[in-house]
């Protein structure tokens, strides 16, 4: 947590130095933010993790040889070697000890930064080894298990069962903690199975929400979409035009055109898209990649109605573009009578009568007589 902290702090400050084509336009404040990204960074991984490194790699390593097979241990121990090979290089930097706040120690934690990086990453991951070796409570068997059972399947049906938090367990079950309410009280059950599927069972129950997590099996790491990607590593942030901006430049328009410009940069879907409608639908369409890989009955469903969104949204760009082309087709512009107010003076109240339009014809005026 406290690395994903000190790194958020440090986006959140570049996010800030970036122009609306996604360039940095200050240098040298971007490279404080990560300066100081850096050295907090390695003071906290100096206090808190850098004494027990071997032990939690050796109690990880241990955890998944004690582990039921599974096809996916073999890249848990890729990923807690990558952690030894980067804990024996946060070593060899640190060996040398130059004075606080020197050019030195500078350079010093910006070659730590590539290594803190990837115990950052894989925290979940060590957490959650180092975590198997905690014992779970006896499950839930025979009537017992029976018993509750048909008290959660009936809930369920009702609508009154609650999930709150899931994970997979170390023999491959969906574990999922779940709220039971029944005459207005409520229990925590733990659950096994997929919710969408007939043979989900319980395996546990207690009052408490952080004690009936404590008396399931633990979690082990969790899947990740895009085996490659990090959120550690520099973004390359793709240029993008702000709605905000978008909207502002309709606002203060005094052309059709430079509105039509506005829908037709909204709409843009060209390989080096700066619209934001482009962007939309790749969020939306990778959200339905993620709950299509959830592999369960309810991912599925999600991913098919996200990616018909995703579809929607298309034909509403399209429809959009076109009507963006016919504005600008019209040439038009906003009349005079439009007329911006005052930036200093106060605005004058409006007129209560209309002023004629022309000059009034002289037969039609009153004959004055004496």
């Amino acid at each position: 947590m406290r690395f994903s902290v000190i790194h958020l702090r440090c986006e959140t400050a570049l996010d800030t130095l970036r122009s609306r084509h996604g360039t940095i336009t200050d240098t040298p404040a971007a490279t404080t933010a990560r300066t100081e990204r850096n050295r907090d960074a390695a003071a906290a991984f100096e206090e808190h993790l850098l004494p027990h490194t071997h032990v939690l790699l050796t109690a990880a390593r241990s955890a998944i040889d004690n582990m039921p097979p599974a096809r996916h241990h073999h890249a848990w121990l890729l990923l807690v070697d990558d952690l030894d090979h980067a804990a024996a290089q946060i070593h060899r930097i640190l060996a040398d000890i130059p004075p606080p706040g020197s050019g030195a120690a500078r350079e010093q934690h910006r070659a730590l930064w590539p290594y803190l990086s990837v115990w950052a990453e894989h925290a979940t991951v060590l957490t959650n080894l180092v975590d198997q070796h905690r014992t779970p409570a006896p499950e839930f068997t025979g009537e017992q298990q029976t018993a509750w059972n048909e008290r959660a399947h009936a809930a369920h049906e009702r609508g009154e069962l609650e999930p709150f938090e899931s994970w997979y367990d170390a023999r491959g079950r969906l574990i999922t903690l779940a709220h039971l309410i029944e005459d207005d009280a409520s229990t925590v059950l733990v659950l096994a199975g997929d919710l969408d599927e007939p043979h989900w069972q319980v395996l546990g129950q207690d009052d408490n929400e952080y004690r009936a997590g404590q008396l399931a099996p633990p979690p082990v790491p969790p899947g990740v979409l895009r085996p490659r990607v990090s959120r550690y590593q520099q973004r390359l942030t793709a240029p993008e035009v702000r709605v905000q901006d978008l909207i502002h430049d309709v606002t203060v328009a005094h052309q059709s055109g430079d509105v039509a410009e506005a829908l037709l940069t909204a709409t843009d879907d060209t390989p080096h898209s700066t619209g934001p409608l482009v962007h939309l639908r790749s969020l939306i369409r990778t959200a339905g990649q993620f709950a299509d890989a959830l592999d369960t009955r309810q991912g599925r469903n999600t991913a098919a109605h996200l990616n018909f969104i995703a579809g929607q949204l298309g034909s509403l760009s399209r429809e959009l573009h076109q009507t963006a082309e016919e504005l600008s087709a019209a040439v038009g512009v906003l009349p005079p009578h439009r007329a911006p107010h005052p930036r200093l003076l106060t605005t004058p109240a409006a007129p209560t009568t209309t002023p004629p339009t022309a000059a009034a014809d002289p037969a039609a005026l009153p004959v004055r007589r004496r």
